[in-house]
């Protein structure tokens, strides 16, 4: 009997989780406890929140000791939530001392939380006292930027310490004033050198750069490190990213693994890096990067390439901008078809990449197709107001609107100055400026004319839970004609 016993106990046994939760009741009294501490806002009902969960709770027991991982929820502790202006889920804040420091714009994996919050926490510059302790520290898998200075009072260590409190989030600092370290990194008295990861050592580009300038102030220090952090061509992760994106960037995705096989994930990269300097080294501006295709699998199919295609780097190129180009020809190991397409890119005979349906034969209903192909003709008719909906096939919302939405359409088919019309944005490329978030993408329009009438309809939609997307335009607008908005709600009805 005991033995059942005993074994009933184990089975109903769970493990205590590592995440903090605090409540309306003691969140202010608690969160005072942490020197640093990383707080998710989240509610048990959302979709997003119970992906990151197993990451979040994997992060709080690695970081067990050195950060606090908190979560709060917000469905049942609504004070605290709107005390930090949580708008939607879940939302990640840091906090210092208590006080609040900022919203958490890192990765959401667990080995990315913990090396965004491993940055955060302690100084952040670490000190170095030794030889071992300096390698150590430039050994690691991301670059490293070590100040040298003699004096540790000088003005450059203090304008040093003000660009690594600056740059925390995104690098890895540490300082030194060790005469011996000084002396084996030919350092007379002051230096600050920036050492690229031994992982991805190439004959194309040095292991270190030296800060060259004369002056030391805190914003010449971080133009010297953002310039020159990724080299020719950086290998691109979750953690990296954001800071990489934004630019014009081309990327090879493949197997890149350089934790089960480096010698591998550098093979390639050295091919892209080849071509890459010579491309450089003439004055071309573009920037490069090696990724891998299945943690990025959503980039690959987004330039509608095929990732499961063997082992051969797929090219493509994004600008900042946001248009694309796509390496049609394959990936050949001595980089002439690189050097091709890139020459052909730089001398604007690559055709812009555009994922697109076909174009529809029959666009005579009351609410008009839209595909990334007729976009720019239908929606930039300077003659007509369009009201656009974003949407996705498998949206639940979307559904519900339709109906609605194609009264609305038959409503004001008419109307010769009005176009209601959708777009599938799983299937299309959304042009810039439009941006969608989430399906439903909200009801978006470029208001030329402006009549009262659209801007009543679209007060209207956003008034109902279908829609997440607030018109550019002043609530007084509407006030001009209140009896508009009434007529269309009694012919267009509610939701």
């Amino acid at each position: 009997m005991f033995r059942l016993l005993f074994l009933a106990a184990l089975a109903g046994f769970t493990r205590a989780s590592d995440v903090l939760e605090y409540t309306d009741d003691d969140f202010e009294s608690r969160i005072g406890d942490h020197d640093l501490a990383l707080v998710e806002f989240f509610a048990p009902w959302c979709g997003h929140c119970k992906r990151l969960a197993p990451e979040y709770e994997a992060a709080a027991t690695r970081l067990k000791g050195v950060v606090s991982l908190v979560k709060v929820d917000c469905t049942a502790n609504s004070n605290t939530c709107s005390k930090y202006g949580v708008s939607g889920y879940p939302t990640l804040k840091i906090f210092r001392d208590g006080e609040e420091s900022g919203p958490y714009d890192g990765p959401r994996s667990a080995d990315g939380i913990v090396s965004f919050l491993k940055k955060q926490a302690g100084p952040a510059s670490v000190v170095l006292k030794a030889e071992a302790d300096f390698e150590k520290f430039i050994s690691d898998r991301d670059a490293s930027v070590v100040g040298f200075f003699a004096d540790e009072k000088s003005t450059a260590q203090t304008e040093f310490l003000k660009a690594a409190s600056a740059l925390r989030d995104n690098y890895r600092f540490a300082h030194t004033n060790s005469d011996v370290l000084l002396k084996s990194n030919g350092i007379d008295e002051e230096g600050v050198v920036l050492f690229r990861p031994p992982r991805l050592s190439n004959k194309f580009e040095d292991g270190s750069v030296k800060f060259s300038d004369d002056k030391y102030t805190s914003n010449k220090i971080k133009k010297f490190i953002q310039d020159n952090i990724f080299g020719i061509c950086p290998h691109m992760t979750d953690d990296n990213k954001d800071q990489l994106k934004g630019k014009d960037l081309l990327v090879a995705y493949y197997d890149v693994d350089y934790d089960k096989n480096p010698k591998g994930s550098n093979y390639w990269r050295n091919r892209v890096m080849k071509v890459a300097k010579s491309f450089l080294d003439q004055g071309k501006k573009l920037n490069f990067a090696v990724a891998s295709k299945n943690l990025f699998s959503h980039d690959v199919a987004e330039f509608g390439l095929d990732g499961s295609s063997g082992e051969l780097p797929l090219v493509a190129i994004r600008t900042a901008k946001g248009d694309k180009y796509v390496m049609t020809e394959e990936f050949s190991r001595d980089g002439k078809a690189l050097e091709r397409f890139l020459q052909d890119y730089f001398d604007g005979k690559v055709k812009r990449y555009l994922k697109s349906e076909p174009i529809p034969e029959d666009n005579d209903g009351p609410v008009k197709v839209l595909v990334a192909e007729n976009f720019d003709s239908i929606v930039n008719d300077d003659s007509k107001d369009v009201l656009i909906e974003f949407y996705a096939p498998w949206c639940g919302h979307c559904k519900n609107l339709e109906p609605k939405y194609n009264e609305l359409g038959e409503k004001l088919a008419d109307d010769p100055n009005i176009v209601i019309a959708k777009m599938d944005a799983t299937a299309n490329d959304v042009p810039s400026p439009y941006e969608v978030s989430g399906p439903p993408g909200g009801v978006q329009t470029p208001l030329r004319s402006a009549p009262q009438v659209l801007r009543s309809i679209i007060s209207i939609l956003t008034s109902h839970r279908y829609l997440n997307y607030t018109p550019d335009f002043h609530a007084e607008d509407l006030s001009s004609s209140p009896g508009q908005r009434d007529i269309l709600a009694t012919e267009f009805g509610t939701f």
